[in-house]
């Protein structure tokens, strides 16, 4: 089947073609992302009522450029995904809008994706990785734990109490006059400094459940930086390179508690997966790569244009749906939240389906 898949939930503007064939194989073949980046650079951040402006001008060019790079047209599609939320509402009502347009003038199932399950899928379609599998979600928005069972299938097993993890860079980098988006400049500044000249806490740490907590980290970094105003271009390194370091060592306490939870409820994970903008970071996917070898598991991590919000994974989350039978009336509505453990209830103890 082919699907067109449409991704608005925050600032990028994205449509892609894929493919899934009857053995359950992914192929991408058109896959165009508008970045708004330069727009909210200004403002440190996104700015919701620029960004569904900015979709609305863009998305019917971006889609006309999927599917002519696709080579194919709206009367070929099996059906038409959108990603329904959760994220910025004004951005989710473009996207999904535009996807029932589209689904009612060719006649096409329409596909309500939760943007989620599009991560968590995303493994599916470049590894053919069978369930059952550890997601770890880390970006600007979203940081959580979740068990991957089967389509439609999660149980979260652990998420944030506060900051994301790439809210916590991206106000970093704020703070110390870095730019937007952060993640990448802390990344880069952390690289020529000392990871050990600030002693910042690691919150959460040694507790048995898989929960993260950013804010503490993110006000002692304010308080060391403080302390030493103004600061030389080394301090600002120091700072990157301690705020990363505690950072890795959260994420490596945490994510080896939702490691054990998954070995109790659930088995030996098939893989550890990664998705969102922060598995970018090469200190982060080291410890990904240690952990996953821990548990006697392999790292499953995207290319990181599948990692960060595409239309792709919108349209894969599409056609996993689809090819069960899930498809969604003209009048589902957006959703500013969509926790992704609340698309079923699913009992952990339930047998999951296997492979691709």
């Amino acid at each position: 089947m082919v699907i067109l898949g449409i991704e608005t939930t925050c600032d990028e503007t994205a449509a892609a073609v894929v493919r899934r064939t009857e053995d359950g194989q992914g192929r991408i073949l058109s896959n165009v992302v508008l970045s708004q980046v330069s727009e909210h650079a200004q403002f440190g951040g996104v700015v919701p009522e620029i960004a569904a402006r900015a979709h609305v001008e863009a998305l019917d060019h971006i889609i006309a450029q999927a599917m002519a790079e696709a080579h194919t047209s709206f009367a070929a599609l099996d059906g038409v995904a959108a990603a329904a939320g959760p994220g910025l509402i004004g951005g989710v009502i473009v996207g999904l809008t535009t996807a029932k347009a589209i689904a009612l003038a060719h006649d096409k199932p329409l596909i309500a994706v939760n943007h989620l399950e599009a991560h968590a899928l995303t493994a599916r379609l470049t590894d053919a990785t069978p369930f059952p599998y550890c997601l770890f979600l880390a970006s600007g928005g979203h940081t959580q734990i979740v068990a991957v069972l089967d389509v439609g299938r999660y149980v979260r097993l652990g998420s944030t109490i506060d900051d994301a993890i790439g809210e916590a860079f991206d106000k970093t980098a704020k703070l110390l006059g870095l730019g937007y988006p952060g993640g990448p400049l802390v990344e880069t500044e952390a690289a020529r400094g000392d990871p050990a000249r600030f002693a910042l806490p690691r919150p959460m740490a040694g507790r048995r459940d898989a929960d993260f907590s950013l804010s503490g980290l993110k006000t002692a970094l304010r308080i060391e930086a403080e302390k030493i105003a103004p600061l030389s271009d080394q301090d600002v390194a120091d700072l990157c390179a301690s705020f990363q370091q505690a950072v890795v060592d959260v994420v490596k306490d945490r994510l080896r508690s939702g490691l054990s939870m998954f070995r109790v409820r659930i088995g030996t994970p098939n893989a550890l997966v990664c998705a969102g903008g922060v598995a970018a970071n090469q200190a982060i996917r080291k410890v990904l790569h240690r952990l996953a070898f821990e548990v006697g598991t392999e790292l499953v991590a995207p290319p990181p244009a599948l990692c960060t919000d595409n239309g792709a994974m919108i349209a894969w989350a599409g056609a996993e749906r689809l090819a069960l039978g899930l498809t969604d009336p003209l009048d589902v509505a957006p959703r500013a939240r969509w926790p992704l453990d609340q698309l079923t209830k699913v009992a952990p103890s339930l047998p999951s389906r296997g492979g691709g």
